[in-house]
């Protein structure tokens, strides 16, 4: 090839600065959520809404800084966190483990403490199915001898 038709395979713009994102999925219940995380100042978004505008509980709001107080981020990281399934207290939820797992994919040296924190362990209760015959998953029909 000559020169002329590689400056044409080349593109004259450059290329624009990508982040490097590290992922953590976290799941709760039936819900799921892929997080992201990358260098930054501290910005979360879920669901590309602003933290306060996705959780309106205060006690789901402050659960998911658990993980950026124990390993002394807050404020260092951009989250970025996409959820599925289940209702807004297992997104939360999610949204923890998913961002603990993501903290310790990036940091390897802060994987102790969010293990003794209790943040990389998956919450594995979930619903009883119901089974045939019954009214519910334990709930039986009403008796009758006669």
């Amino acid at each position: 090839m000559t020169d002329s038709a590689n400056a044409t395979l080349e593109s004259p713009t450059t290329p624009k600065e990508k982040k490097s994102y590290v992922w953590g999925t976290g799941r709760r219940k039936t819900a799921v959520a892929r997080v992201r995380i990358a260098p930054g100042t501290g910005k979360i978004s879920i669901n590309d809404r602003e933290l306060n505008d996705f959780l309106t509980n205060e006690r789901d709001r402050k659960s998911i800084f658990g993980p950026l107080e124990v390993t002394n981020t807050g404020g260092k990281l951009d989250i970025f966190a996409t959820c599925t399934g289940g209702g807004l207290a297992g997104q939360a939820g999610a949204i923890v483990l998913g961002l603990a797992r993501a903290i310790a994919k990036y940091d390897p040296n802060t994987e102790n403490t969010l293990r003794n924190a209790g943040f990389l362990t998956r919450d594995s209760r979930m619903k009883e199915r119901k089974k045939y015959g019954q009214r519910g998953a334990r709930r039986r029909f009403q008796f009758s001898k006669r």
